[in-house]
């Protein structure tokens, strides 16, 4: 799997979770930006684990202070 493969994948699977569960708040073009930055920065640390990067990123947006009141 390339990396971009592995960035989309995993992007999916994040933002499927978090738009099913209802956990998606504020414009979604800021949401996105930061699950990919998130999933960008372990993968710059060589992680390559498409589950853990989805359910870090999952973690990671629910714990966000700055887009809840958003």
């Amino acid at each position: 799997m390339t990396d971009p493969e592995l960035r989309a994948q995993s992007f999916e699977i994040a933002w499927r979770y978090l738009d099913q569960s209802g956990l998606l708040t504020g414009e979604h073009k800021d949401s996105a930006r930061f699950i990919l930055n998130l999933i960008d920065r372990m993968m710059l640390r060589a992680e390559q684990r498409r589950l853990l990067l989805s359910n870090a990123a999952i973690d990671a947006y629910r714990l966000r202070p700055a887009l809840v009141s958003a």
